[in-house]
């Protein structure tokens, strides 16, 4: 049965700016690839993300290279030859295990021989502000369990000590997207154990990290942008104690499994992350949920508007995806 596959660009409005240290945005711009068998349908969602070079021209570009090696028979196993880790990877790899789900007539998690996901607690994210902007938005969340606080160098401090005075029993991690020097990481940690944080995510920049694995870890540290494939993990070890799954780093959920697998094997917790998407770009990272002290899967809920079938949220808790969305 002849497989066809094509890619497209579609835009989803933020329901309010999102910054971080790198900028902000208004909206989601995501590339989704879909392959048909004439009968069935699969779809993977991606993020191309500036920070590693990817645009949605190129990546789009990248995803109908592969038009031909599809419709010849492309399976996951040579896709992670065909292409490098990142977006265009990811939409595909994700896609094409939606299809073989729905060809088998099973969900995408038996296919993984992973547990079946169940509802998962997931973050929610406090976009870099002032400290009086961050306070007014854990105010409007006051509610959530576990608060992330985009962080970015001077001034963090006050900016965590105003989320933490605005929800007092909130669990809370901070991420500073490689914004920090070691000097102000050595300055702030111990300050940020001391108002409760539990997790700080990539102080430093990816590449000039070592100096972490002589540090004091008073709040342990996770690796975000210092770990995109299996082959990173062991390097990590020293310097985190934690590992950022990310399918738009991994390139698709095949990579992904095999960075948990690499990561509990080096002991160090994970936490199952996701650039800025709809619920078709979450939804394979559900599957990960199983081996994730921190599910930091909230890009749903910084949507206008989200697709049909979305994943369905109540309160903190995230269920996992209908086989009309994916898997």
């Amino acid at each position: 049965m002849t497989r066809t596959l094509s890619a497209r660009h579609d835009v989803f409005p933020l329901a309010v700016v999102f910054r971080i240290s790198r900028g902000a945005r208004t909206e989601a711009n995501v590339v989704v690839a879909e392959i048909h068998d004439g009968e069935h349908r699969g779809r993977g969602e991606c993020l191309p993300y500036p920070r590693y070079g990817e645009t949605v021209e190129g990546v789009m570009a990248q995803i109908e290279s592969l038009a031909d090696a599809v419709s010849g028979g492309l399976d996951r196993a040579a896709l992670q030859e065909a292409l490098p880790p990142g977006a265009a990877r990811n939409a595909v790899d994700c896609a094409l295990w939606d299809l073989e789900a729905k060809q088998a007539g099973k969900r995408a998690w038996e296919l993984a021989g992973v547990p079946q996901p169940r509802p998962l607690d997931i973050t929610y994210t406090i976009s870099l502000g002032s400290p009086e902007e961050m306070a007014a938005q854990t105010s409007e969340h006051a509610t959530a369990p576990l608060l992330k606080l985009k962080l970015t160098g001077e001034g963090d401090l006050e900016r965590v000590e105003a989320v933490r005075r605005a929800s007092p029993k909130a669990r809370i991690i901070t991420d500073a997207n490689e914004g920090w020097t070691a000097e102000l990481y050595c300055e702030l940690a111990p300050s940020l154990a001391e108002l409760g944080v539990e997790l700080i995510e990539q102080p430093l920049p990816a590449g000039d990290d070592s100096a972490l694995a002589e540090m004091e870890h008073p709040v342990p540290i996770c690796a975000d942008e210092s770990c995109h494939g299996a082959a990173d993990v062991a390097g990590l070890v020293g310097r985190y104690d934690f590992v950022n799954v990310k399918l738009d780093k991994t390139g698709g959920l095949t990579e992904a499994l095999r960075v948990v697998q690499a990561a509990r094997d080096a002991e160090l917790g994970i936490m199952v992350g996701c650039m800025v998407g709809t619920s078709l770009g979450i939804a394979p990272a559900t599957l990960l949920g199983y081996a994730a002290r921190y599910c930091d899967l909230d890009a749903p809920l910084l949507l206008a508007d989200d697709r049909p079938d979305a994943l369905k949220t109540e309160g903190s808790l995230l269920w996992p995806p209908l086989v009309g969305l994916w898997g």
